[in-house]
């Protein structure tokens, strides 16, 4: 369903199948006419299988035991399917994680309340002093992580290149946005290629409304895990404040569930739309390696990595604490090789692929930011200027038409004629702020919102501070006795 492939109904139709005649559900959507098979077989091979067994889910299993201790000992699970639950495992692989603890004599069974999901453990000394070396080599208690080649695989699998973009679903995309058709028939290219973008011209023509409409582009769900294992450390990916999970895709499964096609999804990623992830004056380098949490004994990955088989919008660049030299100093060998090189606290290395769209997003000029080698390595550089004149006039009807303000064209091109006296160039974000400013003012006098003179007047006042030159626009003594 999220994915956009079937609809509500249709499952109900399938589910309804499949409780009369059992199966998994997948072959009832198939029947009931919402997928065809190839449709399904292709959303099913992009979902990572579940582990059918420990050597499969890629982790010692000494490593998962010292997880499954630390939860026991810092509670509040104690059954099998808590712990499944915690750990993004089958109750299958996680009751052979407790009877291999059992026969270690780390836990003791204390008994079931319904089956051997229920069944309820507690640590033994030997398991509490083993529980407590494993937090002091790492506090992290979260579902069990993949390893780093498993992570690298689906990266790879879910880049932003396996979308099919046309020209129909760009320009919905920007559906009541005011963009010319030449503009998005030079950024569809460079979204569908997912290389590096260079958004520049002057501030306030919607470089930053532009890029982030992209978001609605992607349709397809990418699978992003919890946590990767790296050197037998471990590394968080997921993070809840950048990803946006589908529906559920971040809560632990149910113990039963039923299955689509083959078999379960490897619970320990998260279902989640395409990232796309805005940073701007904040950012610096630090945040683009990875974070060693030193109480934890944990990483976090840095930004571009939770990034991945998504969009990493650098806003404002060139306005960061770290110079903007320095800053595409890092980005050289990602953007040209699509992979980077993190460093791990022990100094040891690892690679993990680069499959992030970077957008830089900049009012300063590029030659002034960056030289003609990186300029090389950006393929896709995209000027957006002020709009045409016409634009600018549908623009502000559009706006005034949200505000429920009657915009006649001569009083809009009065005010553009106001405009371009002054000296300024038309840009996009003048008719939200000009209307902002006569809906705010009218507020103030209890008076409904229109394009009378004088508040607009007050509105250009605000618009062009600094320009007054006492012929009734500036806040100045005259001024104030004219609209007194």
């Amino acid at each position: 369903m999220a994915a956009g492939l079937v609809g509500q109904a249709d499952i109900q139709k399938a589910v309804d199948r499949q409780y009369e005649q059992g199966g998994r559900l997948g072959p009832h959507l198939v029947a009931v006419g919402a997928i065809s098979e190839a449709e399904l077989l292709a959303f099913v091979d992009a979902v990572p299988p579940e582990p059918a067994t420990l050597a499969e889910t890629g982790i010692p299993e000494t490593f998962l035991i010292d997880l499954v201790l630390k939860f026991l000992f810092i509670g509040p699970a104690e059954s099998a399917s808590d712990l499944a639950q915690a750990l993004r495992l089958s109750p299958g692989l996680v009751t052979e994680l407790m009877e291999a603890a059992v026969r270690g004599q780390l836990v003791a069974a204390l008994g079931t309340s319904g089956g051997a999901l229920g069944m309820r453990y507690e640590l033994t000394d030997s398991g509490k002093v083993r529980a407590r070396e494993a937090l002091s080599r790492s506090a992290y208690t979260g579902p069990a992580p993949v390893p780093l080649d498993v992570y690298a695989h689906w990266i790879e699998r879910q880049k932003v290149t396996n979308e099919i973009i046309d020209v129909q679903r760009m320009h919905r995309a920007f559906d009541g946005l005011e963009v010319a058709d030449a503009l998005v028939d030079r950024l569809g290219p460079a979204v569908t290629m997912g290389r590096a973008l260079l958004m520049y011209g002057p501030p306030g023509n919607g470089k930053t409304s532009v890029a982030q409409r992209l978001d609605r582009v992607f349709r397809q769900i990418i699978h992003i895990p919890h946590a990767v294992l790296v050197e037998g450390q471990v590394m968080t990916v997921y993070d809840p404040d950048v990803h946006v999970p589908v529906d559920g895709g971040a809560e632990a499964r149910p113990v039963l569930v039923a299955s689509l096609y083959r078999e379960e999804a490897d619970a320990r990623f998260v279902p989640c739309r395409r990232p796309f992830i805005v940073t701007g004056g904040e950012l610096t380098l630090e945040m683009l390696d990875l974070k060693h949490e030193a109480g934890g004994n944990f990483y976090t990955a840095p930004l571009h990595m939770k990034a991945a088989g998504g969009v990493l919008l650098i806003d404002d660049f060139g306005r960061q604490m770290v110079s903007p030299t320095a800053l595409l100093n890092r980005w050289i060998v990602p953007l040209e090789n699509r992979v980077d090189y993190l460093k791990l606290a022990t100094g040891k290395s690892f690679r993990v692929p680069f499959q992030t769209v970077v957008i830089f997003s900049t009012n300063l000029a590029p030659a002034d930011l960056m030289d003609p080698a990186f300029l090389r390595r950006i393929p896709y550089k995209l000027e957006i200027g002020p709009p045409s004149p016409e634009a600018w006039r549908r623009i502000f009807k559009s706006v005034a038409d949200t505000h429920g303000v009657e915009a006649e064209d001569m009083q809009i091109r009065a005010i553009e004629r106001d405009l371009v006296s002054q000296g300024m160039d038309l840009a996009a974000y003048q008719p939200r702020f000009l209307m902002e400013q006569i809906v705010a003012s009218a507020r103030f006098r209890g008076v409904p919102p229109s394009l009378a003179p004088d508040l607009v007047a007050l509105a250009l006042a605000n618009l062009t501070v600094g320009r007054g030159s006492g012929d009734g626009v500036g806040i100045g003594a005259g001024t104030m006795a004219r609209v007194a």
